[in-house]
């Protein structure tokens, strides 16, 4: 600032001072201490002004007016978003004070940070009048649709795009309820579906895993099948260049690799697939989400790997072995297989091993799975539109040991394993109203699962294992719509740890 600027606020001063003194006209001060108060206030008043001027002088004395309010608002704003970015910055020589120049300021690292209590974001372009957006449900997982595969058949009743097999009649392949694409649409991606940009995808999903993701989201897709079965027809595609790892039946529905195409209602089965694999529990099969022309609307769908080597299954329970709940619960006080142990006849055991049922109950809980351990919706109030209540099920829980178990499938080479399937979850049920039935009886939880529970890392795990499915991710709403759906699971994390602690339940080491 220039000594003749500092001069013209000194004299303003004065004259400021000399104006209020005029003011008082005759009434003169009583005292000098109250003239020595009314000056030093009016000095305070100088230094308080001479202040303010320095402080908004321009560092470059040549800056115009407009370009120093130019300089000002350009400034970028501090939000949220710079604590996610790591910059890396070069010394200037004269101050040695970060460069603001865009070649200094390139980020060295970005990541997503995970915070205990999300802020609402800054709004970076507040004077931009935001876009009306179309409003979504929130509970995106239960958007029903009237039947994804309307689209299959023209008016006149023929496959719109089914076509002749070599040396078969047109109508022997539509009786067998065999779809076959033509050439122009066999699908060609240009990128993958699942998002892997390290060096490894992450520890929870084994080699085969990845191998099963990437063929059920990305593999060109040579015919479809409808199969009739108790829940509807079941709609395979099938890739027969690609093999199963392990041999199967050469009558098999499926002669190379199959996904199961399920209805967009049904998208808590990917959820199911990621939390059974961090959990350490391995025993759902892989599914992602996928988006298909010939489908209805183009509404993304799971796809679930086909394992034909599961073992044939009840039509009425759906079941390789047909179990009462007044069963299962003598079962489980028996221990059956536990520590090598053979059973004895006469005790009832099943070939499953006795920790298979922790393992399955521990997911259900977090999940709300109903339909396997308490199909009656004895264990929780039921809504309207449950099965249970539209088949009148709630009604009969008079005699609960007769209920039947559903959906208890193994393996033909591995009776001992279950495989968790039709893992529909439920994440709209409150706190208050949770089925606690799921866990009567069990007196043990795996280690490894109830440790990630506990490590508060339950958030950050499936945060990086739903990125890989880009179709499940976007479906979602991105992050934060995920984010709602793991609120649900960890609260519910939080009130299964309460009821270890509570009924003194052992968090043991189950391997397989």
């Amino acid at each position: 600032m220039t000594s003749a600027r500092v001069g013209t606020l000194k004299i303003s001063v004065i004259l400021l001072c000399s104006w209020i003194l005029r003011i008082w006209g005759g009434r003169r001060p009583r005292s000098k201490r109250n003239l020595l108060l009314l000056c030093t206030a009016c000095v305070l008043y100088g230094i308080f002004i001479i202040t303010k001027v320095v402080y908004f002088e321009p560092q470059n004395k040549n800056l115009s007016p407009k370009g120093l309010y130019d300089a000002v608002t350009r400034q970028p704003s501090r939000t949220y978003l710079e604590q996610d970015t790591i910059y890396r910055g070069s010394e200037n020589p004269d101050g040695g004070a970060l460069s603001s120049s865009p070649s200094t300021l390139k980020p060295n690292v970005v990541y997503i940070t995970l915070r205990s209590k999300r802020s609402k974001p800054a709004n970076i372009r507040g004077t931009v009048k935001p876009k009306k957006r179309r409003k979504y449900p929130t509970q995106v997982l239960y958007e029903h649709s009237q039947g994804i595969f309307q689209g299959f058949k023209r008016k006149d009743g023929h496959n719109w795009f089914a076509q002749r097999e070599e040396g078969a009649d047109e109508h022997e392949t539509r009786d067998k309820g065999i779809i076959l694409l033509p050439e122009p649409r066999m699908e060609s991606r240009k990128q993958s579906n699942i998002r892997i940009y390290s060096d490894s995808a992450p520890p929870w999903f084994s080699a085969e895993d990845i191998r099963a993701i990437r063929f059920l989201a990305d593999t060109r897709i040579h015919r479809i099948k409808q199969m009739p079965s108790s829940d509807g027809d079941l709609i395979l595609f099938e890739n027969p260049l690609q093999k199963m790892t392990f041999s199967i039946d050469p009558n098999a529905t499926c002669q190379g690799m199959c996904g199961l195409i399920k209805r967009p209602l049904d998208m808590s089965e990917v959820f199911a697939f990621h939390l059974d694999r961090i959990l350490g529990l391995n025993r759902t099969l892989p599914s992602v989400i996928r988006k298909f022309e010939f489908a209805q609307d183009g509404l993304p769908c799971p796809v679930i790997l086909w394992d034909s080597s599961l073992s044939p299954t009840d039509n009425t329970t759906q079941s390789s072995t047909k179990l009462k709940w007044g069963t299962y619960q003598m079962i489980l006080k028996q221990n059956c297989w536990l520590n090598g142990k053979v059973p004895k006849p006469e005790s009832g055991c099943t070939e499953i091993h006795h920790h298979e049922w922790s393992k399955m109950a521990l997911l259900d809980f977090l999940l709300q799975v109903y339909t396997r351990l308490d199909k009656n919706c004895c264990g929780f109030r039921p809504r309207k539109e449950d099965s249970c209540v539209k088949q009148g099920l709630n009604l009969k829980c008079d005699d609960p040991g007769s209920i039947d178990l559903m959906h208890i499938i193994q393996r033909n080479h591995d009776p001992r394993h279950l495989v968790f399937i039709s893992n529909k979850g439920y994440f709209d049920r409150s706190e208050d109203n949770l089925d606690f039935k799921l866990l009567d009886g069990i007196k043990e939880f795996p280690e490894s699962a109830v440790s990630i529970l506990r490590s508060q890392k339950l958030r950050e795990k499936l945060l990086q294992s739903f990125f890989l499915d880009k179709v499940f991710w976007e479906s979602q709403r991105g992050r934060q719509g995920i984010e709602k759906l793991i609120d649900v699971i960890e609260r519910r994390a939080k009130i299964l740890l309460t009821y270890i602690n509570a009924h003194g339940i052992k968090v043991i080491s189950m391997k397989d």
